[in-house]
């Protein structure tokens, strides 16, 4: 269980979370939604104790983050960030070969099970016939399916994605979120990741955070959470509720 107790969190004093206390359950599929600026990617990078709390804490388990080990805590959680950058040149293998390192000692030999993990993480994403390519030769869908293959080889239980269907096409958007519901059910791994897409999020997540300007909304199953007037609160936007036609899951249509 990973969840923050009165967890206040800013730049400077300017408070963008305020005394949130959330639970985000162990081997459920959640993601944060909300509009621009509403603190969900500041959020993420809390959980993932890339950014200092002003007050509260970030619980993993009985433990608080910013007292754990970082190889202990970097085997328990992978995050992937908005806009992560590589080093020039870098091949797709090397840099999926990084997500290996909380596994290896300093002067630890390169193991088969290292290997294994990196190319289970490449064909998963489909980029092993590219693995030999430059990250800057890419298209912008195909880095960021390198740097998902990083986060999964990590092999963690818990992984962190802030919107990781960008500069993805709908098919490809598609094929991510597939393929972490599949890592989710095959492994029971919790996924918690930062989604723009409504419709998206109701298709492929069991438990949604909904934030708004004045904080936290609503948090629950998508039929409790994407409802008329939650979204009203939360976007300032009307819209209508009506059932995926494919999956029976609320489908959003605005006014």
């Amino acid at each position: 269980m990973l969840k923050t107790e009165g967890l206040t969190l800013g730049f400077g004093t300017k408070v963008v979370i305020d005394d949130l206390s959330l639970e985000l359950p162990e081997g459920r599929m959640t993601a944060i939604l909300g509009p621009n600026g509403c603190g969900k990617s500041t959020l993420l990078r809390a959980l993932a104790r890339l950014m200092p709390p002003m007050r509260g804490t970030v619980r993993l388990g009985d433990d608080d983050i910013h007292a754990m080990d970082t190889r202990r805590l970097a085997r328990q959680l992978a995050i992937l960030p908005q806009s992560p950058r590589a080093p020039e040149g870098i091949t797709v293998r090397d840099l999926v070969r990084r997500g290996r390192t909380p596994w290896r000692g300093l002067l630890a030999a390169w193991s088969q099970a290292d290997a294994e993990a990196c190319a289970r993480a490449l064909d998963a994403v489909g980029l092993q016939a590219l693995s030999d390519r430059p990250i800057d030769a890419l298209s912008g869908g195909q880095r960021q399916r390198a740097w998902i293959a990083l986060v999964l080889a990590q092999n963690t239980p818990l992984l962190l994605l802030d919107e990781p269907t960008t500069w993805l096409d709908l098919k490809h958007q598609l094929e991510v979120l597939s393929l972490l519901q599949a890592r989710n059910r095959d492994t029971g791994a919790t996924v918690v990741t930062v989604l723009h897409d409504l419709n998206l999020a109701a298709r492929f997540f069991d438990h949604l955070v909904l934030m708004g300007p004045q904080g936290l909304v609503a948090v629950g199953s998508p039929d409790t959470v994407l409802t008329e007037a939650n979204l009203l609160v939360a976007f300032g936007l009307a819209v209508m509720i009506v059932a995926d036609p494919v999956t029976g899951t609320p489908m959003i249509v605005p006014r």
